[in-house]
């Protein structure tokens, strides 16, 4: 065994350990045990820092963005996070007047050429944002290592703002060596739609055996389907062209661009495209499983304010490519 994997069993121990005691604290009313299980909780959070230091002191590994594959990132304690290569290319973004149910601010449509980049294969998971959360110190705030109203580690992370979303970005960045950030809204789009010029990746509908959305309504000539009510497991249900599991529904996703009311003026290289008098709205992308289907067409934008969460908003990240900050 080499020395990596020693400081991450170990890690490893002592986080199943945290788990434990704040599972204790949680359960726990008498005050003065709870203020015993709480300096338990600071000093093994103070070991797991010493051995992520540690750890991040030896040789990093890196994606090869020469050789035009998938990678995934190790994240420790066995977590990894699996990121597929998007090759660059050019599409139309946004929606034609014929597209059913599509808005004014989804238009102009145009041309946008979007350079390689990687992006995350699953929106980032309860156990993904846990281990990052726990292994890194703060860049620029705090977290909350256990955000969601949906427990389950394979589940989507929600409840999570924008302002979250990049604190995660930048945790991950310091935790690998590697650039993470969220994505543009081009590339979320180029992404989703995987060469598809349809309303969806899939084509024309989508039913709930394909998507987790609300299934009371129906988009199109598909029939209604099941309303689960609540996030489903990342992969559950097919991907699309380029291996991106639940670009549409289960989760919106957050980008990194601030709201613009249509596509007058909108770069055409895949940058992010900020406003510089109002930064306090961000794009949502992909629909939920509590929206309509029509909110999960691959041109659907939405937005809200950086500070907002929601058991309906998680997101995912990218690692390289052209986005403007």
């Amino acid at each position: 065994m080499d020395l990596r994997q020693h400081i991450e069993e170990e890690l490893n121990k002592d986080f199943q350990l945290l788990k434990e005691y704040e599972n204790e604290k949680r359960n726990e009313n008498d005050p003065g045990l709870r203020n015993k299980l709480e300096n338990r909780i600071q000093s093994i959070k103070q070991v797991i820092e010493k051995r992520q230091e540690e750890l991040n002191k030896l040789p990093k590994s890196s994606p090869n963005s020469s050789s035009n594959q998938s990678f995934s990132q190790d994240l420790g304690f066995g977590v990894k996070l699996e990121m597929v290569y998007i090759p660059g290319g050019t599409f139309y973004m946004g929606a034609p007047k014929t597209e059913k149910d599509s808005l004014d601010y989804e238009r102009p449509q145009h041309y946008v050429t979007v350079k390689p980049f990687y992006m995350g294969k699953y929106t980032i998971t309860q156990e993904q944002w846990e281990k990052v959360v726990y292994s890194c110190p703060p860049v620029a705030r705090e977290l909350n290592s256990r955000p969601a109203y949906f427990p389950g580690d394979k589940l989507p992370v929600e409840r999570v703002s924008w302002n979250d979303a990049v604190e995660f970005c930048a945790r991950l960045e310091k935790k690998t060596g590697q650039k993470y950030r969220l994505p543009s809204e081009a590339e979320w789009e180029y992404a989703c739609r995987a060469g598809s010029a349809k309303p969806f990746a899939f084509g024309d509908t989508i039913t709930t055996n394909v998507v987790n959305y609300n299934g009371n309504y129906t988009y199109g000539n598909a029939p209604k389907g099941e309303y689960r009510g609540r996030t489903t497991p990342v992969g559950t249900f097919q991907p699309n062209a380029f291996g991106l599991y639940d670009m549409h529904g289960n989760v919106w996703e957050w980008c990194a661009d601030t709201w613009h009311n249509n596509y007058e003026g909108a770069p055409n290289d895949g940058s992010a495209w900020i406003s510089e008098t109002n930064q306090n709205a961000r794009l949502l992308r992909g629909g939920s499983w509590d929206h309509y289907p029509g909110n999960c067409r691959s041109a659907y934008r939405y937005s809200n304010l950086l500070a907002y969460s929601s058991n309906f908003i998680g997101f995912r990240v990218v690692c390289s490519g052209a986005a403007r900050t």
